[in-house]
């Protein structure tokens, strides 16, 4: 299963998409899915895992994931207790400011969870209540559509990451909320494919390293993912391809090698699936 590209519906001049308190179940969970913008996902109540990046989190009350743009992920709602939640998703340029003299960034949080790889923020009572108001005043504005809603809208984000930026850099650091869920060797074939994704990695080799058998970690990364082992890795292989088209000048075929593709015409082809456009097209959009 390739990811699906989550589509926004969100006007050019308002780049921001919101879901208030969704029951998440099994089957109205998006697939795999990937999207250029960044996402908040806040959990109210309810239990299950959620697959970031290269990581398996537990997912309880008070649970924050900060996911940045261009980044893999899937959650598996419990079927006993499943998840009810807000996921709030914008493109940076909502956020853009003046610098007011000061090095702060809304978005800070986003980068430090993309450097880190650690999505996952277990929020003090406090900032519950804070990001909880925030999300309430979203949704009323939202809902009455009054003069001035959408720059409304703009400022309850921006307080609600003030609040988390504040949190992460304050006295009370980020809980060890990156703590992996699963096998320890699940842990470790994740870490080895994100470091070595443009090179030839096999099911087989894998499965060695982790000292289990082929359709045993087979089942395991595809139950904990949501992807097969190839999917997964020509998933990597695109994301790094779309930072690529827009950091670096070299030609397509050239950055299509150096993210571990061997065909043009493959490559081409699930770019397309996966983003949505042509890679000569995302970079000129770019």
């Amino acid at each position: 299963m390739k990811p699906i590209r989550k589509h926004f519906d969100a006007q050019p001049s308002f780049p921001f998409a919101f879901t208030f308190k969704d029951r998440k179940t099994l089957q109205r969970e998006l697939p795999d899915h990937l999207h250029d913008w960044f996402e908040l996902v806040y959990v109210y109540s309810g239990e299950g895992t959620f697959f970031i990046d290269r990581t398996i989190y537990d997912m309880n009350k008070g649970d924050l994931f900060i996911i940045p743009g261009n980044t893999i992920h899937r959650a598996f709602p419990d079927k006993e207790d499943p998840v009810t939640s807000t996921a709030l998703f914008f493109h940076p340029m909502l956020l853009d400011r003046i610098s007011l003299g000061e090095s702060f960034s809304y978005m800070a949080c986003f980068e430090q969870s993309r450097m880190s790889h650690r999505f996952k923020m277990e929020c003090s009572s406090v900032l519950q209540q804070s990001i909880e108001r925030a999300l309430d005043e979203v949704e009323s504005e939202l809902r009455a559509a009054q003069a001035g809603y959408r720059h409304a809208i703009v400022l309850h984000v921006e307080q609600l990451l003030l609040a988390v930026n504040r949190e992460i850099g304050g006295e009370r650091k980020r809980k060890a909320g990156s703590a992996f869920i699963g096998p320890s060797w699940m842990k470790d074939s994740l870490l080895y494919i994100d470091q070595h994704f443009t090179e030839a990695i096999s099911l087989s080799k894998l499965s060695q390293m982790a000292s289990v058998s082929p359709a045993h970690f087979s089942r395991v990364f595809k139950q904990s993912t949501g992807m097969n082992v190839t999917a997964f890795i020509t998933v990597k292989r695109i994301v790094k391809a779309k930072e690529l088209l827009i950091e670096k000048d070299d030609t397509i075929a050239v950055l299509a090698e150096a993210c571990g593709f061997e065909s043009m015409p493959y490559f081409h082809r699930v770019f397309k699936q996966i983003v949505g456009m042509t890679p000569s097209a995302y970079r000129h959009r770019s």
